[in-house]
C-alpha cells in the first residue's frame, strides 16, 4: 500500500489480489439474473450497465482483503484505533464508449475504486493528436482550488487490478472515452467504527 498526498487528502494505491480480481470477474460476468441488481439508478454516472454485489457475496469471497487494504491505508496514516471495518455496498461499473461519471462523492468514510478491465488503447484521442494531457477513460480527484504550488486536480490512469482508497468526500470523474470496448471498474464504500 503506497499512501499519496497529491493535495489535502491522501489516496491509497496497491494492487488486488489475482483471487479477488478472477471471483469478482466471475461473479459479474454470471448469467444468473437472480444474483444482478441493477444499481445505476442509485448512482450518479452517466453509465447503463452497473450492478450492486451482494452482501453474501462480498462477505464470503472479497470482505477480508479489502478491510486488510483498509487497515494497511490507516496504519500507514498512523490511525490505529479501529474496532471494525463495515463494507457498505460495493458495485461493479461497465463502462462503454461516450458513458462517464460526473463529478461526485460518496457516502460513509472511506471509498475505493479497483480496475477488472480496460480497453487497449483508452486514452487515444482520436480528435486531437499530440494531446500530452491523456484523460480519456482516466479518473480525476479533485480538492480545492488551483493555485501557487497548489495542485487541484490528480489525475490517475487506471492499470488492471489498481485499488484506490480514498476518503468519502473526495470529488473525483471518471471520464469517458472514444475507442470501442468495455472499462470495468469496482467501487465501494466504508464505514469505520472505532474503540471507544
Amino acid at each position: 500500500m503506497q499512501n499519496i498526498k497529491p493535495f489535502g487528502p491522501t489516496i491509497g494505491k496497491t494492487k488486488i489480489s489475482k483471487r479477488f480480481f478472477e471471483k469478482l470477474n466471475k461473479e459479474f460476468e454470471s448469467k444468473s439474473n437472480s444474483r444482478k441488481i441493477d444499481y445505476s439508478s442509485k448512482l450518479a454516472s452517466q453509465i447503463k450497465n452497473e450492478i450492486k454485489i451482494s452482501n453474501n457475496f462480498i462477505k464470503k469471497s472479497l470482505e477480508k482483503e479489502i478491510k486488510a487494504n483498509i487497515r494497511k491505508f490507516l496504519f500507514n496514516e498512523k490511525i490505529k484505533d479501529i474496532k471494525d471495518i463495515k463494507i457498505l455496498n460495493l458495485w461493479v461499473v461497465s463502462q462503454f464508449k461516450g458513458e462517464y461519471n460526473p463529478i461526485h462523492y460518496h457516502e460513509g468514510d472511506l471509498s475505493g475504486v479497483g480496475y477488472l478491465k480496460l480497453p487497449k488503447g483508452m486514452t487515444n484521442n482520436k480528435l486531437v493528436k499530440n494531446k500530452k494531457l491523456k484523460t480519456n477513460g482516466t479518473i480525476d480527484f479533485i480538492n480545492g482550488q488551483r493555485g501557487f504550488l497548489s495542485k487541484s486536480i490528480y489525475n490517475v490512469l487506471p492499470k488492471v487490478k489498481d485499488l484506490l482508497i480514498f476518503p468519502n468526500y473526495l470529488m473525483h470523474t471518471a471520464y469517458p472515452f472514444n475507442i470501442e470496448g468495455e472499462r470495468r471498474s469496482f467501487s465501494f464504500n466504508i464505514k469505520i467504527i472505532y474503540k471507544k
